[in-house]
Parts: structure tokens; C-alpha cells; sequence
């Protein structure tokens, strides 16, 4: 016997789901651009297909990133999609050894202890694949259990919020916690009838709950493990369980060079769907763990861009610090995706900045731009450029009487044709210098100027350009008993990925400390992020205080950063701990015994190496 009505509930879902998916992936695949579409096909037969097949496979089975956040949380998601993924596998090769002369339907393997009791023919393997079978169910039944428990005690995972869920999320939450019990269920009556399980339905086939009527049992529960299988495929694809297939082609379309673009684009409704709402981006977010706001998060903003629209609130809310995409397991490009939503609804004219005029420098090998953030610190830009005539740089100081943005808040704001005159504004000043490369003390116009002004000379932010200075013996340095600790910059660590160098420039003054994890790549923000315009000055410095305080211990002296917006958040919001920039620090160290002339130093060669 190979059929029964029972199966129609699991076979419509499951014709349902492969149909839905092949015409998504076939869909999204099709409205990519042309030349997205080219790269896909130029590299579709290179190392890069077995490495997106090696990343699926550890990512969507082993959730080796999880594992890395926290184990019991990998454990949790790796034993329900391996687990689940070994009992297809071995379901589909134990009915292929079975002997049977027609091909199989998709639901014998899935149901095929309702229509084999005697197992005998499989011989030596009938051991081995009832063992296997129960040890898998097992496992996934562990799986179970722990996600059950994360929702009533979320800490023990490593979680200190668990994402809340819309109704269709319940939904298919619900069948999917309901299928492996129901599994379970069928397969006891089934080995506490007809002997056909091994350690653990057996067990509880023939132990547990033999005293039950299991001949009346029998049916009801293979349909009922049917019905919710059936409910499960059927609601995965207008779930946040569509992740599941979303997150294969985005890994492949990810290898093959495909990424966000400066609008919504097919690739962005791709990262909508590979979205788990795991919720891991709102325990990594300051707005959650400084200010208990903790529904404008990527888990609630994608939801929100993938079924309707993100309000006003949902969409500003956000410090673009880019922790969240640091922390994010699928490694989407959630910053992107806001900054292009948030292009959608521009505030201000696009013509508000046509004001602007040139003005001329005179031509040096290093071009400084202390950006208007520099500006507002000025003990920086003084600590910077005394430094510059110690070492005898020749430098221009491009904005120091016009001074002007990077763009780069106006781009945060979505204001892509206003930030596109300051460009041009500054690409004309820095192109009037001559200049051989261009520092700057701020990250933000680090950054900016790094990927968007497509510039012919190298970008270097002072924390990089000095310690090129002191390594040459330009910059001559007094080692102290300071003790440092160094607040990496969210533009300049996640955003550049500088974070040795201010370190190494530290040591050569004092001796830095990293009390805490949170730190490079996971550092975590001052709190005054240009990104976020609808917190108010105390939210802020609450961040900040909560930075603070994490960063430090008993032994620190001072708290270097390299960001003059981060030094101005962290002084107004407190003043027990000293907070400096690298270069007032380096100032203060000086060796003024060694140091040049600055009469004369403005005549000596500066090797720019990047």
C-alpha cells in the first residue's frame, strides 16, 4: 500500500510551497538588472557556486554564525534544520532501499513507517535507519523544546528580547512546533503496534503510552502530523519562514558580486524575505539595551518595507551605527536598505544647497578637510595640524575658511541631490590643490570620501596618516604610564574597518586596554549618530553615559577616540572621564626635544603610503 487519504493535507502544501518557490526565485531572478544578470551568469560556473554552496550549507543547516553569538542559541537553530534535513535525507534513502518496483510519490518517504510495518527487507540497514530516524527526531524534538523555552526565557539563549510576531508568523510557528510532536505521536502508536521504531519511539510506543487505545489512535494521529505539515508549507511563503529559500539565492546571488544599489531593487525584496526576525538586531541595538526602544529594529523595519510601508518613526529611528549589521547571521545589508527608504521620503528641497561657491587653496602634497564636524571641535583640528608642522607635512587646509560638509548626513537623510552638489563642491577644491592624498580627523568623511567621491588620491583618516608620521620617525613621541581606553568610531571600524592603527598610534603614547568585548567591530556608538534625528538630547546621552561606563574601568586615565562627533557626545554627557581625540593626546607627548623646526619643517618631504 502506497497511498492514503491522509496524505492530501501534506501533499497539497508541499505542491503548493515548490510551486510558490520556483516561481519567487524564477520571478526575482528574471527582474534583476541586466547587468546583475551577466555577473550571475559569468560566474555561475566558478569557485564561487561551491563556496555559496559551503556557506548554505553552514549558514542554513549548521547557523555557524549563531553558534559564534551564542552556543545553546546555535544549538537551538541547528538542531531543528539539520536535524529536520537528515529525516528527509535518510527517509528518502531507507524507502529507496525498501524493495518496490514503481517510483516513489514525494509522501512515501516522509510516511513510510504508515506503510511498512515489517522492515526485514532493509535487512542489515533496518538497524541502522530506525536508529538513525529516532536519534534525528530526537534531535529535533531538543530543538523544539529550547525554542519553546527562548520565548518564556529568552536569557538562557543569550537573547534579552525575542522578536514579536505578526499573525501569520504565529501561524506558522504553531504548525511548525506541532509537526515533530505530532511525528512523534504517530510513530509510537506505530512501533506500540507493529514494533517498527528503536530507542525512543519504541520506547514510548511500547512503555509509555501502551495503556492508550493505540488501534484508535493510529489514524488520527498520521493526519493530524499530515494536517500540520500541510499548514506549515502553506503558510511558509508569507511568512518570516520564507527565509528559508530566500537565504540559499541570496547567498549565491551575494557570491556572485549582486548587492543593495542606491535604490530598492529586486535584490532588496530578496533580503526582505531572507529575513528570520531572529530578533539577535535588537538586542545588538543601543536604542534597546540604553533606551528600551525596541520596535524600530531591522526584525520590525524589513517586516515592515516587505508587507506594507514603514511609517515615519519606523523609518528614522535608527543611529546608522551599523551594529546591526555587524550582528545581523544573514548578513543583510540593513543600513543600505534604510538609507534607500529613507531617499524615498526626502524632507528638504533638492536644490537647498545650489548656494555654494568655489574657493581656492594653495596646492600642497597633503590636502586636510576637518569637515563640519571637525569644525565644531576645534581643539582637534589644532592638535592635528601642530602635529602636521612637527613632522614638517606640507599640507592645505581645504575647508578652513569655506567650511563645508562631506554630504554624508544629508545622504543619512536621504537627500542624495543635495549631498551631490557638496561633492562636487569638494571635489573641485581638492582637485585645485594638487594634493597627493587627503586626510581628514573626521571617519564620517573618511568614509565618504572612500566610497563616493571617486577620487584619484588616496583617503586617509589622521589616525592612519600619523601613525605613517611616528613609524617614519617624522613624528617623534614620549611613551607615558597613561591608560587608554580606545572607543573605535562606528564609521571608522564597521564602516572602514580601521581599527589597528589607532591602537598601534596609542601604544606609542601609553598603554591601551579593551575592558570590554564590545569593542572594533562590535564597538558600540556614542549615541550621537548623525543618522537618528527623533531622539532627544538626554536619549542621547543616556547612550553615551551607558558607553562610557562600558568602555572604562578603575585604571582608566583618559578614553581616546578618533571621532570628533563621538568626543563632543561623550563630553556632554558626562564629565568624570577625561575624553579626548588621538591627536590631543599625541600633542600632549610630544617630543619637542626632536622635533623640527616648524620655520623649516614645511619644506621637508612627506612618503605617502597607503
Amino acid at each position: 500500500m502506497k497511498y492514503h487519504p491522509f496524505v492530501i493535507p501534506f501533499s497539497i502544501g508541499l505542491a503548493f510551497v515548490i510551486l510558490y518557490i520556483v516561481g519567487m526565485w524564477t520571478f526575482w531572478i528574471i527582474r534583476l538588472s541586466r547587468r546583475e544578470q551577466k555577473i550571475v551568469w559569468k560566474r555561475l560556473f566558478s569557485f564561487r557556486t561551491i563556496e555559496a554552496m559551503w556557506e548554505s550549507m553552514m549558514e542554513g543547516l549548521f547557523h555557524r554564525k549563531i553558534f559564534k553569538k551564542h552556543a545553546l542559541l546555535g544549538y537551538m537553530h541547528m538542531s531543528l534544520a539539520f536535524g529536520w534535513f537528515m529525516l528527509i535525507v535518510l527517509g528518502n534513502f531507507e524507502s529507496r532501499l525498501y524493495p518496490h518496483g514503481n517510483i516513489n510519490p514525494p509522501f512515501y518517504p516522509i510516511f513510510f513507517e504508515f506503510f511498512r510495518h515489517d522492515l526485514s527487507p532493509l535487512r542489515e540497514y533496518e538497524e541502522i535507519f530506525t536508529f538513525l530516524m529516532d536519534f534525528f527526531l530526537l534531535l529535533v524534538i531538543s530543538g523544539i523544546c529550547l525554542a519553546f523555552f527562548k520565548r518564556i526565557k529568552s536569557r538562557i539563549l543569550g537573547m534579552r528580547r525575542t522578536t514579536k510576531h505578526i499573525l501569520i508568523d504565529r501561524i506558522a510557528l504553531t504548525s511548525l512546533w506541532f509537526i515533530f510532536p505530532l511525528r512523534i505521536l504517530a510513530e509510537s502508536v506505530t512501533a506500540g503496534l507493529y514494533n517498527t521504531g528503536h530507542f525512543f519511539t519504541n520506547f514510548l510506543g511500547q512503555n509509555v503510552i501502551y495503556n492508550l487505545p493505540l488501534d484508535q489512535l493510529y489514524y488520527p494521529a498520521w493526519w493530524a502530523y499530515s494536517i500540520a505539515l500541510g499548514m506549515f508549507f502553506v503558510t511558509l511563503p508569507f511568512s518570516r519562514y520564507m527565509h528559508i529559500p530566500a537565504e540559499i539565492l541570496l547567498i549565491f546571488l551575494r557570491k556572485y558580486g549582486v548587492k543593495e544599489k542606491e535604490a530598492h531593487s529586486t535584490f532588496t525584496k530578496i533580503e526582505q524575505s531572507a529575513c528570520s526576525r531572529c530578533g539577535i538586531c535588537i538586542d545588538s541595538c543601543q536604542l534597546s539595551t540604553d533606551l528600551n526602544i525596541n520596535d524600530t529594529q531591522p526584525a520590525y523595519f524589513i517586516r515592515d518595507l516587505r508587507y506594507s510601508q514603514p511609517n515615519e518613526r519606523m523609518r528614522e529611528t535608527c543611529m546608522m551605527c551599523m551594529r546591526c549589521v555587524e550582528a545581523c547571521p544573514v548578513g543583510i545589508e540593513i543600513a543600505a536598505m534604510r538609507r534607500n527608504e529613507r531617499r524615498e521620503h526626502q524632507i528638504f528641497s533638492s536644490t537647498g544647497y545650489e548656494y555654494l561657491n568655489g574657493h581656492t587653496y594653495p596646492k600642497a602634497k597633503v590636502a586636510f578637510f576637518a569637515g563640519c564636524m571637525g569644525h565644531l571641535t576645534p581643539s582637534v583640528i589644532k592638535s592635528t595640524l601642530k602635529l602636521f608642522d612637527a613632522a614638517g607635512v606640507d599640507y592645505t587646509f581645504i575647508d578652513k575658511d569655506g567650511s563645508i560638509c562631506c554630504g554624508r548626513p544629508l545622504q543619512l537623510g536621504g537627500q542624495e541631490k543635495a549631498a551631490k552638489q557638496l561633492i562636487d563642491k569638494n571635489n573641485t577644491l581638492i582637485h585645485n590643490t594638487g594634493a597627493e592624498v587627503l586626510v581628514t580627523t573626521c571617519p564620517i568623511c573618511a568614509r565618504e570620501f572612500k566610497q563616493n567621491y571617486h577620487l584619484n588620491i588616496p583617503v586617509l583618516h589622521h589616525s592612519q596618516f600619523l601613525l605613517q608620521l611616528a613609524n617614519d620617525n617624522k613624528l617623534k613621541i614620549n611613551k607615558s604610564e597613561l591608560n587608554i581606553a580606545y572607543h573605535d568610531p562606528c564609521e571608522l571600524s564597521r564602516g572602514l574597518g580601521i581599527t589597528k592603527e589607532p591602537r598601534e598610534l596609542l601604544e606609542k603614547v601609553g598603554n591601551v586596554v579593551d575592558p570590554t568585548k564590545q569593542a572594533k567591530n562590535n564597538s558600540l556608538c556614542c549615541g550621537g549618530s548623525l543618522g537618528i534625528t527623533n531622539i532627544s538630547a538626554d536619549q542621547k546621552k543616556a547612550i553615551a553615559a551607558s558607553t562610557i561606563n562600558q568602555i572604562t574601568n578603575s585604571e582608566t586615565n583618559v578614553v581616546a577616540t578618533a571621532c570628533p562627533l563621538c568626543k563632543k557626545t561623550f563630553n556632554s554627557a558626562q564629565d568624570e572621564m577625561p575624553i579626548k581625540d588621538i591627536s590631543e593626546i599625541l600633542v600632549q607627548n610630544l617630543n619637542h626635544t626632536d622635533s623640527k623646526n616648524p620655520a623649516q619643517v614645511k619644506e621637508s618631504k612627506v612618503t605617502v603610503s597607503v
